[in-house]
C-alpha cells in the first residue's frame, strides 16, 4: 500500500526532504503544504540581491510549479497548517477556501524560524525591517528604491547584521551597528573578532558595542540605546536572531527540548516516531560533547533530509550531529568557525588549549599573497581538536574545510603536521599554515 506521506513547510528542509524522498520512492504519496507563496528560496543570498551583487530576485527562488512537477509531488502554496491530530494522524490546514483535513501515515515538519523582532515603544514598522524571507528583503528594496536612506542602524552583529553591511554601503548606505556584546560575532573568539572589527571601522562602519536600543522616538528616525546615546537612522535592520517556529509542535503536544527547538532522536523522530521534523526547527546534539544545540545552517538541513528519507525506507543511518561549520563574508575579509569556541569551552568546563598561527595565504614571492589568522582549540591532554577558526582575506574556506574534516575524522593536532595538501604558489606555501599551525599546537602537548 502506498504510504501517504505529508510536508509541513518548505525552503532547505521541507523541499529538500520532498526532493530525496521521491529519488528514493517514486509511488510514495507526497504533500507538502506551506504558508508562503514560494517553496523554496536562498535565505542566504537575500543581503547581495539587496546590494546588487545577485542582479535577479528570480535567481533566488525556486519555481514551486518546476518543482512539483519535476519531483511529482502535491505541493499547496499560501496554505497553513493549523492543528495536529496525533491519534487520528490528521491534520487541519487553511488556505483561501477555508478548513480542510488531510490524513497522514507519516509526517514531517520543517516549519523553520522567524526572525526575532522585539516590540519597542516607537517603533515605526515603514522604517524598521527584519530579512529572513522573500517579503522581507523586497519590503527593504522598495524603501532603499523610494526613500533613497542616507543611513541605517543594525541592532545586532551576526551573520545578517555582517553581510546587510556590506550590501548596504554597496548602495550607498552609511551604517551603524548596535550589539549589546563586547565584539562582533560571538561566533568566534575576541581576538578573530578583534580583526573582523578593524576591518569594519577601516570601512567607515561605525561600531557601538556593549550597548542595546532600548525604545525609538521621533517617528522611528531615533533609537534610543540603553547607555543614553541617541542615534540617528533613516532605516532600522533588526538583525537580533532568530527562533524556531515551534508552535504546531508544541500545541500538538510533541516535545521541545532545552534550547527551544523541536527535540528529536538520531533519526530526526519527534516523541511521536510517526512525525519527524527537521531544519531550523530542531534541537540536535553536538557532534563533539552530544550536548543538545540549535544549529539554524543550510548544510545540516540538507544531511538530515537525507536522513529521514533514508529511514522512511527502513534504512538505520543515523544523523552523527552538528559541528556548526559556518563561514561569511565582510568585504574583502573572511571569516569562519567550525566546531566550539571558547566561551562554550569554559561554560562545559573542559580543560583545552589555544594555539594561534599568523601566514601568509600563499608564497610570498608570489603576487598578492595576503596574512590569514587560523586557530585551532584543543584538548589540553590528548590534542583532540575541539573548534576551529579562520580570519583572512584569501584561502579562509579552504583551511576551515580541512580543519571542519579533521574534525569529523577524529583527528587531533598531532595529525595535522602530517596533512598533505596541494602546494603550488598561487595557492599555499610547501609548508601550509594548517601544518605549521597543527607543529604549533603539537609542541604544547609535550
Amino acid at each position: 500500500m502506498t504510504e501517504k506521506i505529508i510536508i509541513v513547510g518548505g525552503v532547505a528542509g521541507g523541499a529538500n526532504v520532498a526532493a530525496q524522498i521521491r529519488r528514493n520512492d517514486s509511488e510514495a504519496d507526497i504533500t507538502l503544504f506551506d504558508k508562503g507563496e514560494q517553496i523554496a528560496f536562498s535565505t542566504c543570498g537575500m543581503p547581495y540581491y539587496i546590494g546588487g551583487v545577485v542582479d535577479k530576485r528570480d535567481h533566488l527562488l525556486v519555481s514551486s510549479e518546476k518543482f512539483a512537477k519535476k519531483y511529482n509531488i502535491n505541493l499547496q502554496t499560501n496554505t497553513e497548517v493549523i492543528a495536529i491530530n496525533r491519534t487520528n494522524k490528521q491534520l487541519t490546514y487553511q488556505n483561501s477556501a477555508g478548513e480542510h483535513q488531510a490524513s497522514y501515515d507519516k509526517l514531517i515538519l520543517s516549519p523553520g524560524a522567524s526572525a526575532k523582532s522585539p516590540e519597542l515603544e516607537g517603533e515605526n514598522v515603514k522604517r524598521t525591517f527584519t530579512l529572513h524571507r522573500i517579503p522581507d528583503m523586497d519590503a527593504i528594496e522598495r524603501f532603499i528604491e523610494t526613500e533613497k536612506p542616507q543611513n541605517c542602524a543594525i541592532v545586532g552583529a551576526g551573520f545578517v547584521g555582517m553581510e546587510m553591511v556590506e550590501n548596504l554601503l554597496e548602495r550607498g548606505i552609511d551604517c551603524t551597528i548596535i550589539d549589546h556584546s563586547e565584539h562582533v560575532m560571538k561566533l568566534v573568539d575576541n581576538d578573530m573578532a578583534g580583526i573582523i572589527e578593524d576591518h569594519l571601522k577601516a570601512k567607515g562602519v561605525q561600531l557601538i558595542m556593549n550597548d542595546g536600543l532600548e525604545s525609538f522616538s521621533n517617528a522611528g528616525a531615533t533609537l534610543n540605546l540603553t547607555s543614553g546615546k541617541r542615534i540617528q537612522a533613516d532605516m532600522t535592520l533588526m538583525a537580533v536572531g532568530i527562533q524556531p517556529n515551534t508552535k504546531l509542535a508544541e500545541d500538538s503536544g510533541l516535545e521541545i527540548g532545552a534550547t527551544g527547538a523541536i527535540k528529536v532522536n538520531d533519526y530526526m523522530q519527534t516523541s511521536d516516531p510517526s512525525i519527524y521534523a527537521l531544519g531550523d526547527a530542531v534541537q540536535t546534539n553536538d557532534l563533539l560533547t552530544r550536548t543538545p544545540r540549535h544549529v539554524a545552517l543550510a548544510g545540516p538541513a540538507h544531511r538530515q533530509a537525507f536522513i529521514i528519507a533514508h529511514h522512511l525506507q527502513g534504512g538505520n543511518t543515523p544523523y552523527a550531529g552538528v559541528q556548526g561549520t559556518a563561514i561569511f563574508k565582510i568585504f574583502d575579509l573572511s571569516a569562519g568557525a567550525v566546531g566550539l569556541n571558547k566561551t562554550v569551552l569554559n561554560q562545559l568546563g573542559i580543560n583545552y588549549k589555544e594555539a594561534v598561527h599568523e601566514a601568509l595565504s600563499h608564497a610570498g614571492y608570489y603576487p598578492n599573497a595576503r596574512k590569514i589568522c587560523i586557530k585551532v582549540l584543543f584538548d589540553a591532554e590528548n590534542g583532540r581538536l575541539y573548534g576551529a577558526q579562520a580570519v583572512g582575506r584569501e584561502g579562509i574556506d579552504k583551511r576551515l574545510a580541512v580543519l571542519a574534516t579533521a574534525m569529523k575524522a577524529n583527528m587531533t593536532v598531532r595529525d595535522l603536521p602530517e596533512l598533505e595538501l596541494g602546494y603550488a604558489p598561487p595557492y599555499s606555501s610547501p609548508k601550509d599554515p594548517i601544518n605549521s599551525l597543527g607543529y604549533k599546537a603539537e609542541s604544547m602537548l609535550e
